[in-house]
Formats: C-alpha cells, structure tokens, sequence
C-alpha cells in the first residue's frame, strides 16, 4: 500500500521557517518533519511514498536526489588526479519516493487527484505533512481492512480547534464538519486509509479534502474513524515547534517508535 504524503502548502503560520523551505522541509531534531512522518510509516513496513508537492517543491526534490549521500559516510578520493568516491556504512531506508509537482495554489483534494496515476486501483494511505505521532499504522490499516468502507480517518481528542467528528459507537462517522463554539472533542488528523474510488469525489485543483470528498463520504456512510488515544501533534507554528523540539531532544519523544 502507497503513503501518500501532502506536501505543498504555504506554510504561514509557520513563514519564520516556511519563507525558506515547505513546512514538511522545517526541521525537527535535525532532519525535516517530513521524515519523521515517513519514518513512523516505515517502522510498520510501509516504503512505498507518493509526495504531493507544490510550494519550493524543488526543496523536496533535491533533498531526495542527495538522501543517499546525507545517510552514508564518504571518502573522496582525488590523490592520483580522478575524482573517486566510496560510500561506507549507508543508514538510508529502503524507500521507493515519488516527488509529483501538483502545482503552487492547488487545493488538497486537487492534490490528491493529481498523483491518481502513481496511486494506481489500488487502497492507498494518506496524511499530512506536518503531524507527529505515534498512530499504531499496522493497526490502522487492520481496522480499514475490516469495514469495508471507502475512506479511514484517525480521530485525536485535541480540543476545539479543529474540525469535528460526529462518531458513534460502532466507529462510523455520521457526519463532518468545521468546527463551532459549542463542539467538542474528536478531531481529523489525517492518517487516512482510502479506497481508490474515493479520488471519484474530488472534482478539481480547487476541491478541499475536507471539505466535499470527506463530507461526501460521511453522508454516504463510507466513512469510518480509527480513535487514537496515543500522541499526536502538528506543527503549525514555532512555538508548537519549539515543544517538539524540547521533547526530541529530552529522548523522549513520544512519536519516535522506530529505531536509530
């Protein structure tokens, strides 16, 4: 199964860092939060990662084209008048990574539409750029497995900031929707597992994911919510980075279930 990784927003809550760089491309602990994200996936074997870029995609594009040479020590030899280089003790993972410009303003459902040919007619995970956690994947894709609905999404108790999830009790979203001063708890934090049919509903560049695909499966009854207990948080501003990188560097990140 492909991850599918949205990559090609602005950034501007975060413009400190996001003015140089996409907001998946700002560091945490010294390499992109991108990283982590895919890290976590491949820690439950999935390696198999689709990027939807758009804004300063090249960033993502060039960090990939030397990923090999970032995770291996070098020796560049020019004694005898060549330019020789053995690679020692490469650390990269075995990842498949396909970069896809899906353009500068396009939307997020438009996103996803755009990488349809490299997700092929087959269930594919999708998340966004910018959250950690330490979402049980395997178990995730168990659960989607068992329904049979067209779309998974992870729900987080985090508050009221964003959209809500109205759930019941056998786990079936009966509706989606932004959020209003009365709601509560349960919220979409991506790690989605999704049917191929479910691209079917997003119309163009200018579709929202959250809005009418996600709002549209919801009525249809397709679809479904993983409740995740564990941690999770996104990184939207640089403050929220700041608290991630104080628990990274404690060793104590909550997020980090894989190993060095």
């Amino acid at each position: 199964m492909k991850v599918v990784l949205l990559a090609g927003g602005f950034g501007t809550r975060i413009s400190e860092e996001s003015q140089f760089k996409p907001k998946p491309m700002v560091e945490l602990g010294g390499m992109p939060i991108l990283l982590h994200i895919m890290k976590l996936y491949s820690h439950h074997s999935f390696n198999e990662f689709v990027i939807c870029a758009g804004y300063k995609q090249h960033v993502i594009k060039e960090y990939f084209a030397d990923y090999f040479l970032h995770t291996s020590d070098i020796t560049y030899d020019f004694t005898h008048g060549k330019n020789e280089m053995t690679v020692h003790h490469n650390t990269s993972e075995p990842w498949k990574v396909t970069v896809v410009d899906t353009g500068l303003n396009t939307m997020t459902g438009g996103r996803v539409k755009r990488v349809k040919e490299y997700i092929g007619s087959e269930p594919f995970m999708l998340t966004y750029g910018d959250g950690v956690s330490n979402l049980n994947i395997t178990e995730l894709a168990k659960f989607h497995q068992s329904h049979g609905k067209m779309v998974t999404l992870s729900a987080y108790n985090a508050g009221q900031r964003f959209g809500v999830l109205d759930v019941d009790s056998g786990g079936r979203i009966r509706e989606f929707r932004e959020k209003t001063q009365g709601d509560g708890s349960l919220i979409n934090i991506g790690f989605m597992v999704c049917q191929p049919e479910f691209i079917d509903l997003i119309e163009d560049d200018s579709t929202v994911l959250e809005k009418v695909p996600l709002e549209t499966a919801a009525k249809m009854g397709q679809l479904m919510a993983y409740k995740h207990t564990g941690f999770w948080q996104c990184m939207d501003t640089v403050r929220e980075k700041e608290q991630l990188e104080k628990l990274w560097a404690s060793g104590q990140a909550p997020w980090k279930v894989w190993d060095n």
